[in-house]
Order: structure tokens, then sequence, then C-alpha cells
């Protein structure tokens, strides 16, 4: 498995593509206009505690108030306020909080007048970016993301991911982590920090620090509201996250960028540091020349084609998405409908895990695979479908199939979901829009496939554009198709056909689709 970076960057913004084997798992956009990023930390004015939501809507500077809810304030938030105060006053020069008195932590249970009132400083983190007309989401409870733990000020806790299984391996972490954590923080131990030893989670530590501390200085000349620490930028955080042995390239258009990116990974992988390339070409734009460009429009249309003629159909309501599983109208080798039905669930379980995150869909998701009869098929199809998300960094929960067929996923969104328009205007002016007419391409060698099955002489008629795209260069898409099924097929261009208008036809002349 080779996982690659392509990161393109324009005045407005810098589009991150992430690719698994060729194939585009992940899409990003950080926009220069963008002031609100998961992970940032503001120093905010409560602007109004409301008791009927046990909840504070607090000014951010964002032209809607943020959404601050009692239980995300964190036990220690008056040890929190107590410490902006005395620095925000001068009273306080040591950030270290190793001799920081502690307040008495707030009732877990308690209400948000007894603890904030309007006008009140806090310093809060963005957890979920503004989305539609809402505005960020916000926690009192600080943490500032390492490539191997997380740091928590205002915490004596240490916690060790989940995903780490082996129990010598948590315990060894846990005394390692205790034998060198400050106090007054709490640590995270991330999953990639498994079998890291002593030095490399120190390093990343000390840096921790030095942001916490760099932020911290900011405070007493600080306007309120304001932002005091910014996320890493996107290119870096997205490496911190997701990067490991299996990366075997980073492409970047910009030499800034790229500058940044290679002084990172010389900070958390020194000799991964040769895989970051700078993408240089008049000719062809990043994104075409590894395939993103088609991938994309493809990807987010309504309709996802899948191997073998199998398509899935998204649809989006207010309160969930939905997602229909299709078999197509297909010959399939296998004997019975339970095997076909079995094959195309597994493949759309594959493309699903991926379209979640490529999407980065969230709330209540509910799959209508097609219905299997054997419980033993249903099991494996479940288990299958939770290995797909488990490269998933969004948290996740996949209930198991019911009665019905259904399986039901709540996925976790921080970030609006990504949403691109994949139908154009109709060049013949018939429908006022149409799908992307890239797409009609793989409708084609989808429905080919099928038909070659059973037909020896194929004649495709279809728009004399299109014909050209089929048939010209080398190798062609025709020469392409031939070396795959051994059939060749004969291309006719027919001026009196729309654009995305295509038939095929057997060696009789009669029409096969």
């Amino acid at each position: 498995m080779n996982k690659e970076l392509i990161i393109r960057s324009s005045s407005e913004a810098v589009d991150f593509a992430l690719l698994k084997d060729g194939k585009l798992i992940e899409l990003h956009k950080q926009e220069e206009k963008s002031n609100f990023q998961v992970g940032d930390i503001f120093i905010a004015k409560i602007r109004k505690p409301v008791a009927g939501l046990n909840a504070a809507f607090v000014n951010v500077g964002f032209e809607k108030d943020a959404f601050l809810h009692y239980h995300d304030l964190g036990p220690n938030l008056a040890s929190q306020l107590k410490f902006i105060k005395l620095v925000s006053a001068g009273k306080l020069k040591d950030f270290s909080l190793k001799n920081f008195q502690f307040e008495k932590e707030i009732d877990k249970d308690g209400t948000i007048t007894d603890v904030l009132s309007s006008n009140q400083s806090v310093l809060v983190q963005v957890v979920k970016e503004p989305i539609s007309t809402k505005g960020p989401r916000i926690s009192a409870e600080l943490s500032l993301a390492g490539r191997f733990i997380v740091l928590v000020p205002f915490s004596d806790r240490v916690s060790i991911s989940q995903k780490i299984e082996d129990k010598k391996e948590k315990d060894r972490l846990k005394r390692l982590v205790q034998s060198i954590k400050p106090k007054g923080f709490g640590v995270i131990v991330r999953t990639v920090a498994e079998g890291k030893n002593t030095a490399e989670l120190e390093k990343d530590l000390q840096n921790l620090l030095s942001r916490w501390t760099a932020m911290c200085k900011k405070l007493p000349t600080a306007h309120h509201p304001s932002k005091v620490l910014g996320e890493l930028n996107r290119a870096s955080s997205i490496l911190r996250d997701v990067f490991n042995d299996t990366f075997s390239g980073i492409q970047i258009d910009d030499e800034e960028l790229y500058n940044q990116t290679k002084d990172y990974l010389q900070e958390i992988a020194p000799s991964k540091q040769s895989i970051v390339k700078f993408y240089q070409s008049n000719d062809t734009p990043i994104f075409e020349k590894y395939n993103i460009e088609r991938q994309i429009k493809t990807s987010f249309g309504k309709t996802v084609s899948m191997s073998k003629g199998a398509y899935l159909i998204i649809e989006h309501t207010e309160a969930l998405h939905v997602i229909d599983v299709n078999s197509g109208n297909r010959s399939n080798k296998a004997t019975n409908q339970e095997d076909t039905a079995m094959e195309v669930n597994m493949i759309a379980a594959a493309e699903i895990a991926r379209q979640l995150r490529l999407r980065d869909m969230g709330g209540i998701i509910v799959v209508d695979f097609i219905d299997m009869s054997n419980p033993e098929n249903r099991k494996v199809l479940f288990e299958f479908l939770r290995e797909e998300m488990s490269d998933d960094k969004a948290k996740h929960k996949i209930l198991p199939p019911s009665k019905f067929g259904l399986v039901q996923i709540t996925r976790q969104r921080v970030r609006p979901e990504v949403n691109i328009k994949t139908r154009e205007e109709d060049p013949n002016n018939i429908e006022g829009e149409i799908e992307a007419p890239i797409q009609i391409i793989d409708k084609i060698g989808s429905d080919l496939e099928t038909i070659l099955k059973t037909h020896n002489k194929v004649v495709l008629n279809v728009h004399p554009f299109v014909a050209a795209y089929l048939s010209k260069g080398f190798p062609s898409l025709r020469s392409k198709w031939f070396f795959e099924h051994k059939k060749w097929v004969k291309i006719i261009p027919r001026d009196a056909y729309t654009y995305l208008e295509y038939h095929f036809y057997d060696k009789k002349g009669n029409v096969i689709k």
C-alpha cells in the first residue's frame, strides 16, 4: 500500500489530495480567507450564558457567536480562568504550571451560570469549524497536538490510544510518559507513538511546551477576542495526523509550501525527507498529472460507479445521508443471487468507506446494502466494512446490519462537508445541466465490460468529439480496451448525437444498449 499527498496551491486556496495506491481517498481545501481551523485557540469573551441550553454563546470574532456547552468546559475551568486573569494582568510570568495552585474542579453536573458570566475572558479551542449558518463549536478544555503525543494543560492525566492493543506496549508508554511529563499538564499518547523511544517523545513534548509558552506570552497584550495560537498549516497538520512509513511521495507545486513541508518532515521523519518533491510543469497541472481532476469529477456526483457494473446512489437529507447499493445490469459468473449480493456488497463497502472520507460526510449515514439471507455473510460484510473504515481518523461507530439489511453509521464531522459540483452546463441547451462529460467515458467503459462478455463484435456510435477522445493518441482508450478484453470495438462518429449520447450495436446492427 502506497500513499501519496498531492498539494496544489493557488492565490485563493491550497488543495490537498491524499491518494492510496493511486486512488483518491481524502480531499481538503484550505482557503486563504479562512480564520477558523480545528485546533486554533482563541482568547474569547463570553457573550451570554443560557441556562436553558446549559451553554454559553461566545464572541470569538466570527460573524456568528461560537457555541460552548457546559460539558465542553473541562473539569479544571476555574484553574484556567484564574491563570488567564493572572497572566493577562502581568502577575504571573512562569507559564510552566509547576508552581501554579490549581482551583477545585467544577461540578460535572453543574450549570453554566454557576461558572461563567457575561464579558468574562476565557481560552477556547475550535473543535468544529463554522458549518452552514452555525458559528464554530468550541471547547474550554485545551489540547495541543504533536506528532506522538497531545499535551493537555490544567490536567494531570496520562491516556494511551485505544488503537494500541499490546498491553505491554501500553504499560511501557505510560511509564515513559509519566517519567517525562511536566507537572500541571496531562498527556494523551497517540497511536503513532507505538515503539517510539524516550528521546522522540521528549522532543515532541518540548515542542508542544514551547508552543504553549509562546501562546501565553501573547495574552497580556492580546485583544479580546483574537487568535492566540494557530494550528499548523494544513499540509503540516495532515502530515502530523496521517503520515507513516507507507507514504511514498509528496508532490507540491508551490515552492514556499514545498520548503515548509520539507522542514516539517525533517523534524518528524528525517529519513523520509527525500520523498518531498517540487512539481514544476508548464504543460500539465499537478492535479491532472496525477489523475485527480478526473477522480473528483467521477466521485462526487449523486451516482458513484464501481467495478463490475455496480453503483451507489448517495442522497442527502436535513437529518441524515442515505446510500443505496445497486448491482447494475451486469452478467455475473456467480452461481446464485446470494453470491452476487455478497460480491456487490463487498465492493460497495470499500467504496462507501472511501466516500465517507472523501466527502467528509458526518452525522447519521444509513446504507441499504443488497439483501443477504445468510447471517454469516452479513457478519463478514460488517467486519469488512469496519476494517475498511479503520484508517478513518474521524470518530465513527458502525452498527451491525439490521433485519432489513440496513447498516447505520455515525461519523463525527468537524469541517463543512466537501461538496463539489459535478454537473455542467448542457452545450446542447436541452436540459440546462448535464453530468460532467468525463463521466461518460467511465460509463461507456463499464457498459463495455458487461457487453463484451456475451458479444464478440461490438460497434459503438457516439458524438464525433467523444469518438475522437476514445480513438486518438497512443495508446488510445480503444487500444486499452483491446489489450484488456482481446476484442476490437469499432467506433462510428454520429453527427446527429448529442454530446453525451451513445449506443452499442451487435454485428447484425441490433441495438445492445
